[in-house]
């Protein structure tokens, strides 16, 4: 039996700034109050952005370590096997196993592996592809790939958020919304 009501999901409370220094001061500001779930939405990176949010240091360069080391010794352990072990032959005089010969092809699966351990790395640790998110309601919201400057403060499920309107007016938003996430 349905009461005829969607299930709520988690509300998100947006705020729009004029420019990219105010919405940083007022994500350190927000965060400062006890918000942890917050978010900056603009149309270009911003300076001290990761600081406000309370960012840690990133992680890609240790994917890409690890896929730059796993290609250098899977292609030299490759050459290795296939020249010098499975199938050896006499080129030119050189021994089979000459680590020398082997470093354009060590190089090329080094390049590849640490491309595609970024490539696939960075899609698992953003979550994309992410077609859909509760923000892309708001029609406003729209301007934060051309010009616009955006706060997104997440809600527990169930909370209406007025005190994190309350919070974004006090910060200088020039526009604050409600959005409520629908688990349909």
């Amino acid at each position: 039996m349905s009461t005829g009501t969607a299930p709520q999901g988690r509300t998100y409370v947006l705020g729009q700034f004029p420019t990219g220094a105010a919405l940083v001061k007022a994500c350190r500001q927000v965060r400062e109050k006890g918000f942890t779930d917050v978010d900056t939405h603009s149309p270009y990176p911003l300076h001290g952005g990761d600081e406000a949010l309370g960012l840690k240091r990133s992680v890609v360069p240790k994917v890409a370590l690890a896929g730059a080391l796993t290609g250098m010794f899977g292609g030299m352990a490759m050459m290795v096997w296939m020249n010098g072990i499975n199938w050896p032959m006499n080129v030119g005089g050189r021994p089979p196993i000459s680590p020398l010969s082997y470093i354009p092809i060590t190089f090329e699966t080094t390049v590849l592996l640490t491309s595609l351990s970024i490539f696939f790395g960075l899609l698992i640790m953003m979550r994309l592809p992410q077609p859909y998110h509760a923000v892309f309601e708001l029609e406003a919201f729209r301007s934060a790939v051309t010009d616009g400057f955006w706060l997104s403060v997440a809600q527990a499920p169930g909370s209406d958020g007025k005190e994190a309107v309350r919070e974004l007016e006090s910060v200088g938003a020039t526009q604050v919304s409600v959005v409520k996430e629908s688990l349909e």
